[in-house]
């Protein structure tokens, strides 16, 4: 599969991928918050043969953090390669900047969920540690914040 990152806003690609996702995005607002954020956050999209199999939305709170705001693949792009390509592309971008940590916040481990343990497999697999995990901070279960060194 040939990847290619853009960096663009496409709300409407965004709202499609989520679509699919019911087990990661099954809540309308939330699904309609992060639509509205496709329009306005550093974005990028995973194309292969011009078609949008994921997106990536990054906020940047300093100049030496960034945080994914959101990554979503399809589900016939799982295990492809297109997370990774997404995140390589992210964090090329805040090291050419000066950045040297990066930050997501996901589902805790103290929630039983398959989806979400095989987002932070994904994650750990890639050099994010556990930080912190919250109850309540963006929803009523607990939130793992994972940190990631860039430098």
């Amino acid at each position: 599969m040939n990847v290619t990152i853009v960096r663009d806003h496409d709300p409407e690609a965004t709202r499609q991928i989520l679509a699919v996702l019911p087990d990661w995005f099954g809540i309308p607002e939330a699904n309609e918050h992060y639509v509205r954020a496709a329009a306005e956050k550093a974005s990028y999209l995973a194309r292969v043969d011009n078609t949008t199999v994921g997106v990536a939305l990054l906020d940047r709170h300093f100049p030496m953090t960034g945080e994914i705001h959101l990554i979503a693949v399809t589900p016939q792009a799982h295990g492809s390669g297109v997370g990774s390509a997404l995140l390589a592309a992210i964090e090329a971008d805040l090291v050419a900047d000066g950045a040297h940590l990066l930050e997501v916040k996901t589902v805790g481990a103290s929630f039983a969920d398959e989806g979400y343990a095989a987002t932070r497999a994904f994650y750990q697999a890639r050099g994010f540690l556990p930080l912190e995990e919250f109850e309540g901070l963006d929803w009523d279960g607990p939130t793992l914040i994972m940190v990631k060194p860039l430098t």
